[in-house]
């Protein structure tokens, strides 16, 4: 049941008055949120928390012209003449079927301050955050020069800041999207770089603000880059549009820009936006949030990007099917006990789809090296048939997704008539999707380019995986993409340094950050399920036989842990079918669920997730480097009995990191479970009602 009330307040300004700042204050609905919002000669906004200052008075604008290469005509934010306020007050809910939850809770005050000059800014306070967007009433196209996104901090608070650091190309925008945290005072942040969403300082008290985007639209992603006018604040910086790009980066796969344009946002006229052939009127902007919250679990399991992105654009997503994927590129289709070449070729992937079949998994990818870099449709490997595999696959109830780059599958650009009917050909043939790579790119451009691909998919039944991309709200718009990258996931141990005898990184540390932070932008595909584990003093980088840091448990509990609707085994079916026990627990968790708790957690430290699918829940906890005893309380469980089915470290683990124990047992919502992990340690169970 939907209950939304709303009242209007609206106020009209003397010529008198619009020369004097007005003051708003906006509080969430349980009143400890406080913004206040100053609108005059410049617009600023400002957060507290119960007490605790979050935001400083932080300016928030955008700068329009009215063409490439003309200097600004007007300013949204600057001499603002507020002619309307209007409240109102928001509590609904709305279905979420591919995501951690079923549905997912929208409660909120929202203040709509109308301005002369054609816009508006929409300032929403939540329990848990607040976040901002302009609205433009326009009608006339114009250019956005520039946009002004500021997040002062009273304090030298210590921050979680995801830098980029391998440009492709040396391109100052063009970036995979997948970055460490480097954790560090606020004044330390590196003034010359960039850095990407979301980012969190750590507050007094043990609070954390996060700065995030979300519901961006035909425009470019938010970078942050420390705020050179204020010791303790960050800003926005952003991609401006790309005139000219040339084929290069990582093995020619990217398009790099080589010209930018002096804005960042041009009036868009393809069809997917301008339907009737022009511009409509009115145009959201992305909004800019600020999470905040009291403990760290709250960041576990937040809806912000769900509930401030576009709603579902798909009518009938009866089609749409999660899963979880047998995939190839991790493990070099590194097969044994087959009397065939283990190898990209039609042999090869028919045991990938009998590894899948026998243990109900939903799908393989073929990854890339199955055509040429230039064409889906010429340059096709001879030593693959992928009607035979499709036919086979159907036979076996396995799906097939096809790898492909985002530049050899679109050319980089709009969604032409040509390059629907690559997509077309494969969907007929009875492909079930793509997994794009090598986007790199978030200018509008780019943007753009991922909304019309992600329609013409979805109007051919076919799925979406997209790769040097982040999350940024497309996922409720279109939920046939089912994952992103954008993540340190585990790829990176096939050529992780080794420094003095260990990794230069620490995965495992990682592991229980990105949890609270980079899956807050949305799912992401970390592609999990090593079986061959390390310890740190243990692992070295073997490209051909890659190998996990940490426990078998840790990879095995991330299954819960990560939230990916399209989910990857990575490891090879030879080395599955040796560990079966393990397999046999992968491949029953689900990828989407009904309901989710964080039971308990520290960022950087250790997390302990639980999710329910229908009657059984699943229950994860990981450590970073550290080992550690936890208590699991299960009075989230219904009366009466259930079965657990429970994988912890071995004994040995922090020796021979592959040692596990396996443990079947009746438990109910009055146990509590003493859990030891080990260094770089897992735990994991299946719950089921008796």
């Amino acid at each position: 049941m939907n209950r939304i009330s709303t009242c209007f307040a609206s106020l009209l300004l003397s010529c008198a008055l619009t020369a004097q700042a007005q003051q708003y204050q906006l509080n969430s609905p349980d009143g400890k949120l406080i913004v206040n919002i100053e609108a005059g000669k410049n617009l600023n906004w400002a957060i507290a928390h119960d007490g605790t200052s979050v935001l400083l008075p932080s300016d928030i604008a955008m700068q329009c012209t009215e063409a490439e290469g003309k200097p600004i005509a007007f300013t949204f934010g600057k001499d603002v003449k507020v002619t309307k306020a209007t409240r109102t007050s928001v509590d609904t809910s709305f279905p979420t079927p591919f995501y951690k939850k079923a549905s997912v809770k929208d409660t909120y005050n929202q203040l709509t301050l109308k301005c002369r000059n054609g816009y508006s800014i929409q300032f929403r306070a939540y329990d848990d955050g607040a976040a901002y967007r302009f609205v433009s009433e326009l009608r006339k196209p114009f250019c956005v020069k520039n946009e002004i996104a500021e997040f002062n901090f009273d304090r030298d608070y210590h921050a979680f800041v995801p830098y980029i650091n391998d440009n492709r190309a040396g391109e100052r925008y063009c970036y995979s999207f997948e970055s460490y945290y480097d954790e560090a005072p606020l004044s330390r942040m590196y003034k010359d770089s960039l850095a990407i969403t979301p980012l969190m300082v750590e507050l007094e008290n043990g609070k954390k603000a996060v700065i995030m985007e979300a519901g961006l639209s035909n425009y470019p992603g938010m970078f942050l880059t420390a705020n050179p006018q204020m010791p303790h604040g960050v800003k926005a910086e952003f991609a401006p549009y790309p005139q000219e790009t040339v084929i290069g980066g990582y093995d020619r796969l990217n398009l790099v820009p080589t010209k930018r344009a002096d804005v960042i946002s041009k009036p868009n006229n393809a069809p997917y936006f301008c339907p009737n052939g022009r511009p409509t009127g009115k145009q959201t902007y992305p909004w800019r949030a600020v999470l905040v919250v009291t403990h760290d679990t709250q960041l576990a399991n937040n809806d912000m990007m769900q509930r401030l992105a576009p709603e579902c654009r798909i009518a009938d997503t009866s089609w749409i099917k999660p899963g979880k994927v047998a995939w190839d590129w991790w493990n070099t289709c590194n097969l044994t006990g087959v009397d065939f070449k283990a190898g990209m070729n039609t042999p090869t992937y028919k045991k990938y789809i009998d590894f899948a079949a026998e243990n109900q998994l939903e799908y393989i990818i073929i990854d890339e090296g199955w055509s040429g870099k230039e064409s889906l449709m010429e340059d096709i490997s001879p030593e693959i048939n992928l009607e035979e595999l499709v036919a086979y696959g159907n036979k076996k109830g396995v799906g097939i997704i096809l790898w492909a780059s985002w530049r050899n599958l679109t050319g980089g650009g709009d969604i032409s008539p040509a390059v629907e009917q690559v997509i077309s050909h494969y969907a007929q043939m009875g492909i079930k999707g793509f997994k794009i790579d090598f986007f790199d790119r978030d200018d509008q451009l780019a943007i753009s380019s991922t909304e019309q691909l992600a329609a013409c998919a979805a109007k051919h039944h076919m799925l979406l995986d997209l790769h040097g991309l982040k999350p940024f709200g497309i996922q409720r718009a279109y939920p046939n993409i089912l994952n992103f990258e954008g993540v340190k996931g585990l790829e990176n141990s096939k050529w992780e340094p080794i420094v003095n005898g260990a990794p230069l990184h620490d995965f495992p540390r990682y592991d229980v950050t990105a949890p609270y932070l980079r899956q807050l932008a949305g799912p992401m595909d970390y592609t999990p399920g090593a079986m061959v584990n390390a310890t740190r003093s243990l692992f070295r980088s073997v490209n051909d036989h890659p190998m996990s840091q940490g426990t078998r448990v840790h990879q095995m509990a991330m299954y819960t842990v990560f939230e990916a609707p399209l989910q990857m085994l990575a490891d090879s079916p030879s080395k599955y079918m040796k560990e079966q026990e393990c397999t046999d627990f992968i491949a029953k968790v689900p990828t989407t669920f009904d309901e989710t708790i964080a039971l308990d957690g520290k960022i950087a430290e250790y997390i302990t997730i639980a999710r329910r699918k229908g009657n059984t829940w699943f229950v994860g906890s990981m450590t970073n480097w550290t080992p550690r005893s936890c208590t699991i309380d299960l009075s989230f469980l219904s009366e009466g009995n259930y079965e657990a089915e429970i994988f912890a470290d071995g004994i040995n683990a922090d020796r021979e990191a592959t040692d596990y124990k396996k443990e079947v047992r009746i438990v109910t919502a009055k146990d509590k479970l003493n859990v030891q992990l080990a260094p770089g340690g897992g735990w994991t169970a299946r719950i089921t009602k008796k």
